[in-house]
């Protein structure tokens, strides 16, 4: 492999790795936003004193974000497979931490994904 090719597939493998880190931050911030949002659609429900007001509107923002964990889920398996090929062709992409949901997310949709226990102090 050339210098000009190895230094381009350099490149190549930096954009990669910086565009799938931006697309898990902007999913996650996605959904911090969210999460907000029906925080605040909440409060504003105990304000005005009706206990079901908007409820069909955070219904629907419940569902938004089920789709956005789905699309989480899916952007791991690319995540995984990436690291996959980047191991195959002799190029780690980056190392990924060890309970990061790619080892889960590579199941066949068929499996069950393992859960983690985690204790709470």
């Amino acid at each position: 492999m050339s210098t000009t090719t190895t230094a381009t597939a350099a490149q190549t493998q930096a954009r990669v790795t910086s565009d799938l880190f931006g697309a898990e931050t902007a999913l996650n911030q996605a959904l911090m936003s969210q999460a907000r949002l029906l925080t605040t659609m909440i409060a504003a429900r105990q304000q005005a004193g009706d206990a079901f007001i908007g409820h069909e509107a955070m219904i629907r923002l419940v569902k938004a974000q089920q789709t956005l964990l789905t699309a989480g889920s899916d952007l791991a398996r690319v995540h995984g497979r990436l690291r996959e090929i980047g191991r195959e062709q002799g190029l780690v992409i980056h190392d990924c931490p060890p309970n990061e949901p790619m080892d889960s997310a590579t199941l066949p949709p068929s499996e069950p994904v393992p859960h983690r226990l985690v204790a709470v102090k």
